[in-house]
């Protein structure tokens, strides 16, 4: 039947994406002339000889299945600080089957790096082979699971293999580095590989990047810090800057009031000839418990990064890092792994999986000004650090060998500390002795800095962290700041004394042997204008954590810009007398920006903005907010059932036969004939399997069992008669034994008469296939289906034949990781333009019902209004959920957690006709509660 249909639904599906269109990938391109030198030493990386700080955030592209949504996410990327994005390539999303490769739509990975490039983004590639162990199979395509030989290893069926994949991705990586024009900064071989290693594959791996045009510096992430080994820093496999993964904080959402159960998390120094590389540094947390991942944020939250992230940054020195992750996204159609994750993979990350900004945004934001405007940080080693009077406070330093800049790190001596301690620091600055009186509350951390030459200023020292300077219309603009209610200082040197105006705040100033000394408490936003004394004029902003995070920080053709009160503020541009800002604002507000001195006018989002100067030297206005939004009621909803394979008479003549005695598998068939699905080419979502025999008179049950991973189940039928349902098993034993009866369920048969025709009709669940981080075939090459069926006390052969999603008849624009084998699907009803007999709906029963309703959208151009879809019931069913023939989700709604679902721009259609079409598979007989939409966020922007 689905080779019938495959024209058809070729064209329908082609028809209906609202996806951008396909690509071809474009052939490797000679190096340009504008390319760059890529270099580093032990203590940074460099292009052209500068020094570069890489301040990287993970973003999986094919988590993110709209491409218009790529460059909204990469520019809260970089308006964040990041000065760099880590990126995942995913084989298994690439490629349905052997030799078979696709770049195209929501796959133009070359359309993704020319977007980075333009963003002014450096790019960490990591194509593997193995990625991730939350994804899908780990990254691997599951047609490798039939292929001879250890997978991650130097087998010669994974090296053709892996070959082929690289022959496609490398390509396409070389024509972006940097050494052409590009943004690709470092290429990442493997991924967490310390377990069953093979030295000649990671040797291999570099070779084969090298011969295809890569000649960044290769690096690697360690899993997970340098007490495993191999470490990859010397021998054959050895990379050129080996980097750890540090995850301190676990994965223990369910209770984010633990601190640091996984150590320091302080990244480790591999090699003495490059520089220290945090490859991966937790930032959020897979929710393996189930508790939300608003629990993972918190468990992650700022307190964390303030502590972990600054106490690494000065105890190891690193100046490469890349946190995992920036933004999640979604485990969309079958493409998560099956025992660890769900639909969200929002990860607890500063960006959630809706696209909004968090108070982690907010640390990352104020850490990553910090490390892009000092630079310093480049090059620094361990120094002596100022002994504290108050023992509860430890301090660690780190000195910049050329321009002698100190940066003194304070934190509590018991990490777990929450109380608030006051102390002073003996502190044997480059511009003298000093005492300097500093206060450090619970789970927090401060880098000070001494000896900086700010601009044209000249620091000595401050209790207040450095966020960011700039040299804005001829004076140094400087924004520091410290927790609300704190103490802070401030010691600046001049020649001779300078004119110090307090315009706002209570500040104290006083002058001392060309010291000039600020004392304040840090409250809102105070601001001090200095000029003359030998220097130039300056702006010193001193405010708190949050008044700070209300500072962005961007570039133009005329000079940076700094802007106060937007939700956002993407990217600026000075032409003539005017600022014009692609910003985001969530309601009504004051916006202030401190600009060029051409500047007298300021447009947002295309509309002028009428605007005053202030005694700050700024300008500033007032913006509207966007306006309410209001969503269609999501009715008339039609019916059809499903599940024709359970009456004996359906015909299965073209259905695979399953006549298989043997499997690569590593798991022995318990019964034959084997009924892997795999094997016969069905490698996601659910398969039906049908059995045929004569009985005997002697049957009594049958009895089978299934691997369909954490949650799955199968559902059975005898002659059309519902018989139950049981759990499918879930991963492999990582050693032998194998466990033999993963998913066990006997059921119960009707009395039958010697000569009776039988059919066993079942429904499998796949819900993906195991990770192979241990590089184990027991673990990843574990099938998935059925694995035993038998009759006990019957001499009866069962025929069996089995039919699903063939990886040969992929979605040519969604990829194989869409649609399973169900009925429907098979026969395109999750499309919108699927026609044929609906009905009024009515409660789904045991098997499979459909549901499907039209709505639309008239949604306002100006704004960024994501949308999800909520479900609010109960029961023994789930629901696996279709946006205009895009899987977004499955709704377990007796598990749970997750009952919200992102409907991501791209994908819906904003103004337009929109389909649903959801596929209830019940357990039971189940009553369900139709979904609604909901507005998950609405902001006036200038993402357009």
């Amino acid at each position: 039947m689905r080779r019938l249909l495959l024209p058809f639904l070729v064209a329908a599906v082609a028809f209906a994406t609202v996806a951008a269109l396909p690509a071809a990938p474009r052939p490797a391109a000679a190096a340009p002339d504008r390319g760059h030198e890529v270099t580093y030493d032990r203590y940074s990386l460099k292009v052209d000889g500068e020094r570069v700080f890489l301040w990287s955030g993970e973003f999986h592209y094919f988590r993110l299945p709209s491409q218009q949504l790529w460059r909204d996410v990469l520019e809260k990327i970089r308006a964040a600080g990041f000065t760099g994005v880590s990126l995942y390539f995913n084989w298994a999303y690439h490629s349905p089957a052997p030799g078979q490769y696709d770049f195209s739509g929501v796959r133009d990975v070359d359309r993704l790096l020319d977007l980075t490039e333009e963003l002014g983004l450096y790019t960490v590639v990591r194509p593997g082979p193995y990625i991730n162990a939350e994804a899908s199979g780990g990254g691997f395509p599951a047609w490798l699971k039939q292929v001879p030989g250890r997978a991650r290893s130097s087998a010669p069926g994974y090296t053709e293999a892996y070959h082929e994949w690289l022959d496609h991705i490398n390509p396409i990586i070389a024509r972006h580095q940097v050494t052409r024009g590009g943004s690709v900064i470092a290429y990442n071989v493997e991924n967490e590989y310390a377990a069953n290693t093979d030295a000649a594959y990671m040797q291999d791996l570099q070779d084969t990047a090298r011969a295809a045009g890569i000649d960044v510096p290769i690096t690697h992430n360690q899993c997970c810090d340098a007490s495993w080994t191999p470490t990859w820093a010397s021998g054959l496999g050895a990379v050129q800057i080996p980097g750890v993964d540090d995850y301190p904080q676990s994965f223990e959402c369910q209770t984010p009031e633990v601190w640091g159960p996984w150590g320091e998390g302080v990244t480790e120094r591999l090699s003495e000839n490059a520089p220290v590389y945090g490859a991966e540094y937790q930032a959020g947390a897979i929710d393996l418990h189930r508790a939300g991942y608003e629990k993972c944020r918190e468990l992650t939250g700022p307190a964390f990064m303030k502590y972990f992230y600054k106490s690494n940054l000065i105890a190891s020195g690193a100046t490469m890092h890349g946190f995992y992750m920036a933004f999640g996204g979604t485990n969309w159609g079958w493409l998560g792994q099956p025992n660890d994750v769900y639909t969200s993979y929002d990860y607890g990350a500063a960006i959630t999986e809706t696209r909004q900004l968090t108070e982690k945004y907010d640390e990352f934001k104020r850490q990553g000004y910090f490390v892009r405007a000092v630079a310093p940080l480049t090059r620094t080693d361990p120094a002596d650090a100022p002994a504290s009077a108050n023992p509860a406070l430890g301090t660690l330093a780190r000195s910049n060998p050329d321009t002698r800049t100190q940066f003194v790190l304070v934190r509590h001596a018991d990490r777990a500390s929450t109380t608030t301690e006051d102390t002073s620091l003996d502190w044997s600055t480059p511009d003298g002795e000093y005492q300097v009186p500093v206060r450090v509350s619970g789970r927090d951390a401060k880098i000070l800095v001494a000896g900086y030459d700010l601009g044209g200023q000249r620091l000595v020292w401050s209790s207040s962290e450095i966020m960011t300077h700039e040299r804005i219309a001829g004076r140094d603009v400087a924004l520091l700041y410290g927790r609300s209610g704190e103490p802070g200082a401030t010691v600046l040197r001049y020649p001779s004394r300078p004119s110090v105006r307090v315009l706002s705040g209570s500040v104290r100033t006083s002058w001392r042997d060309g010291d000039l000394r600020l004392d304040y408490t840090h409250a809102g936003l105070a601001r001090v204008a200095v000029s003359g004394g030998g220097r130039p004029p300056m702006l010193l902003l001193l405010g708190t954590d949050q008044t700070a995070a209300e500072f962005w920080r961007t570039d133009t053709d005329a000079g940076p810009v700094l802007v106060r009160g937007t939700e956002l503020v993407r990217s600026a541009r000075v032409g003539g007398s005017t600022l014009s800002l692609r910003a985001d604002t969530a309601a009504p507000g004051e916006v202030e920006v401190f600009a060029p001195r051409s500047v007298r006018r300021l447009t947002v989002g295309g509309e002028s903005v009428r605007v005053r100067p202030t005694t700050s030297g700024s300008l500033a206005g007032r913006l509207h907010g966007p306006a309410p939004v209001r969503l269609p009621k999501l009715s008339g909803w039609r019916y059809r059932p499903e599940a024709p394979e359970s009456r004996p008479d359906f015909d299965d003549s073209r259905w695979t036969v399953a006549d298989r005695t043997t499997s690569v598998s590593p798991f022995p068939p318990t019964t034959l004939p084997v009924l892997f699905a795999g094997d016969y080419g069905f490698d996601y979502g659910q398969v039906w399997y049908r059995g045929h025999f004569t009985a005997t008179g002697t049957e009594t049950t049958v009895d089978l069992n299934a691997i369909t991973g954490r949650d799955g189940v199968y559902q059975v039928w005898f002659n059309g008669r519902y018989l139950g349902s049981a759990r499918g098993g879930v991963q492999a034993d990582s050693e032998p034994p194998v466990n033999q009866n993963p998913g066990p369920g006997s059921f119960r048969l009707p009395a039958l008469a010697p000569g009776e025709r039988g059919v066993i009709s079942v429904l499998v669940e796949n819900l993906g296939h195991n990770d192979d981080w241990t590089a184990d075939d027991n673990r990843f090459k574990q099938p998935r289906g059925l694995v035993g069926a038998s009759l006990p006390g019957s001499t009866a052969t069962v025929r069996w034949r089995l039919q699903g999603a063939h990886r040969e008849r992929a979605d040519p624009v969604r990829g194989p990781l869409n649609t399973g084998g169900l009925y429907g699907e098979r026969h395109g009803w999750h499309l919108p333009e699927a026609g044929g007999s609906w009905a009024a709906p009515r409660p789904p029963g045991p098997g499979v019902s459909w549901y499907r309703t039209d709505f639309r959208l008239d949604l306002p151009r100006d704004q960024d209004v994501p949308l999800g879809l909520r479900f609010d019931g109960t029961g023994p069913y789930r629901v696996q959920i279709y946006l205009n023939g895009w899987q977004v989700g499955r709704h377990t709604a007796d598990l749970g957690p997750q009952r919200e679902f992102v409907l991501p721009a791209g994908l819906l259609r904003e103004r337009g006709a929109n389909t649903l079409a959801l596929a209830v598979t019940a357990l039971d007989e189940a009553a369900w509660s139709p979904p609604r939409l909901v507005v998950q966020a609405n902001h006036w922007t200038g993402r357009r």
